[in-house]
């Protein structure tokens, strides 16, 4: 099977394409390596799967073949550019594709939010579009538990509505499945929305909280503590949401089977087993062996105060359910974030 892997570089991105590699897929990942936060992790992530530059840098367009891996490979591009990605779809004929691509950041997006419309919409349309004019088999997407925005009942099933979004990336998320839900019902297109929990492990982006709380920890810098500490996540390990997007990736919505016989599904994908901050941050502490400087602040705009997924349907139809508890992910998190693996030790 052939398949396209969107945000190759990106903390869920590259391992994904570790893992459909080492299954045996002929995986081409893209990815324009934005500076959104460091590149060194970008680079670094895509050199864990055997994927460097030819020529000290990517050329847009260029094919590099895996150095570990001869069924992987990668193409510098952005999803936002139509012309390219449409010649790669055109030349590569994927039988399904795995959009991650996207401006990631809730806070972010209060800042910059004209960086959200070009990649989340306009880009996430040209995928459609290729996928439409390419027959492709499959459309997997990434959502965002953030689409849940100010519902207050917990946990967050499917069915719920989502119409309350305290972010623009949240809005962006929603429009991308109301776009995918039109594609699937205009054209046939197979589409799996992943409404992804709080992602965390090795590799993870800087910007988030355990890379932002290791790294003070580590350093002696006092952490930042939104809502005074009062926050709960569905922390979700990546190696879970990964096997669990793959899982989905293998599962092809079929029109009789689905709501109103349009060929598109949306499930929630975490661990199903809230956390608070706090014990959050006493895990780290515990494993790090030091004890964190806190700073209490108030609420930031477009945070919720929790997050909590209900997995039901994911488990019942395809059978997913999360391995690592909260004590192993850690672990393995800072032991990774110590090892000379991390770029930004």
């Amino acid at each position: 099977m052939k398949i396209l892997v969107t945000g190759a570089a990106g903390f869920i991105g590259a391992k994904l394409m570790l893992m459909l590699a080492q299954k045996g897929n002929i995986v081409i990942g893209i990815d324009n390596i934005n500076d959104y936060y460091d590149v060194r992790l970008k680079y670094s992530r895509l050199k864990s799967y055997g994927i460097t530059p030819i020529n000290s840098n990517f050329k847009l367009g260029e094919k590099v073949q895996s150095t570990i891996y001869p069924n992987c490979y990668f193409i510098f591009a952005s999803i936002d550019d139509l012309k390219t990605i449409n010649q790669i779809f055109t030349e590569e004929k994927f039988d399904k594709v795995v959009n991650l691509a996207a401006q990631a950041g809730v806070r972010y997006s209060i800042s910059n939010p004209f960086a959200y419309l070009q990649s989340n919409l306009v880009g996430f349309l040209n995928i459609l579009e290729c996928c439409r004019n390419h027959n492709t088999k499959h459309l997997v997407f990434a959502s965002s538990s953030s689409v849940y925005g100010m519902n207050n009942k917990v946990p967050y099933n499917e069915n719920e509505n989502v119409d309350t979004p305290v972010s623009l990336y949240a809005a962006s998320k929603k429009s991308n499945e109301l776009m995918a839900h039109s594609y699937s019902k205009l054209y046939g297109i197979a589409t799996t929305g992943l409404r992804y929990f709080t992602v965390y492990g090795p590799w993870g982006r800087p910007d988030m909280a355990p890379m932002l709380f290791a790294k003070a920890i580590s350093e002696d810098i006092p952490i930042k503590i939104f809502n005074n500490g009062d926050m709960i996540r569905d922390f979700t390990y990546i190696d879970d949401i990964v096997e669990g997007t793959i899982q989905v990736l293998e599962h092809t919505p079929i029109a009789s089977e689905c709501a109103n016989g349009v060929p598109y599904q949306i499930y929630n994908i975490g661990c199903s087993n809230p956390v608070k901050l706090m014990d959050f941050i006493n895990e780290i502490e515990h494993t790090i062996g030091k004890k964190a400087q806190k700073i209490y602040l108030p609420m930031q705009p477009g945070d919720v105060y929790q997050t909590y997924a209900d997995t039901t349907k994911l488990e019942q139809e395809i059978k997913y359910k999360p391995k690592v508890n909260l004590h192993e992910g850690i672990r393995n998190f800072i032991n990774w974030y110590k090892s000379d693996s991390n770029p930004l030790k």
